[in-house]
């Protein structure tokens, strides 16, 4: 036993050594400076600025328009912690509006905003380890299903209104997929964005589009009181038209969201 316990103290001391000089080596390549990426300053603007410029690609060819952003939005994904399904969703949507709404003014990096703060752009499970992930065709697997509205204390009741179409529940309506759509908001505002013919809010491209749909009616979100109005449409809170904005506005700088 004091020969084996003598050989883990051994050991235990070596892999210490190991770490710090492999720490000092590291440091000697970054001139000293530890390898933490400083984050600038994230304005108060409102409206946030505009993200990175988006490609132009035809929005009206047959299949998965948002797939023709990939070469675009795969550094941008490792720049800002973002996936790049999401992204290319986000960016999806600013060009369809951009054709179908033109005085809307809307930026991808918005839609990014109000995707971090509702699911973590469909990440979200409430648990360290077991986050979500969108899959090659852009279906948040598992689905995102949000408490049921049954009027408890900080939730609205909205009973069921699809029959358990869209969130499974037959008795209380709940919000669906990346971008949080309640059936009745799904009814009015989904649309199809992925080239199926099938508007799903639990498929990111479709879901992005529809978050789009909804901020631009008869809105300019260039305009700061139509930007707060548009995201307030999404939920009555101040602190939430904060939140968005923030993560917009670290989007726009090219940094992840905090």
């Amino acid at each position: 036993m004091g020969r084996k316990a003598a050989g883990c103290g051994l050991g235990v001391i070596l892999a210490v050594v190991l770490v710090i000089s492999f720490v000092g080596w590291a440091l000697s390549f970054l001139g000293g400076q530890a390898p933490i990426r400083q984050m600038r300053p994230v304005p108060v603007d409102m409206p946030p600025a505009r993200g990175a410029a988006v490609p132009a690609i035809d929005v009206h060819a047959p299949g998965r328009t948002a797939d023709k952003l990939t070469f675009w939005a795969d550094p941008l994904a490792a720049e800002i912690g973002v996936s790049s399904a999401a992204i290319r969703a986000y960016a999806n949507a600013e060009l369809i509006a951009q054709d179908a709404w033109p005085t809307c003014n809307l930026s991808w990096n918005t839609l990014a905003g109000l995707g971090y703060v509702e699911t973590r752009h469909g990440t979200y499970s409430g648990t360290l380890f077991n986050s979500r992930q969108i899959d090659e065709n852009g279906y948040v697997l598992p689905p995102i299903l949000g408490p049921a509205l049954d009027g408890s204390p900080g939730f609205a009741e909205i009973r069921d209104t699809d029959g358990g179409r869209l969130d499974t529940d037959t008795e209380y309506d709940r919000a669906v997929g990346p971008m949080q759509f309640i059936p009745t908001s799904w009814e009015r505002f989904g649309l199809d964005a992925n080239g199926d013919w099938v508007a799903d809010p639990n498929q990111i491209d479709d879901a992005a589009l529809s978050a789009a749909n909804l901020l631009c009616q008869g809105r300019d979100l260039s305009v700061p009181e139509q930007w707060q109005e548009a995201i307030l449409s999404y939920n009555r809170s101040n602190q939430y038209v904060i939140n968005v904005r923030n993560a917009a506005a670290s989007y726009a700088l090219g940094q992840p969201a905090s």
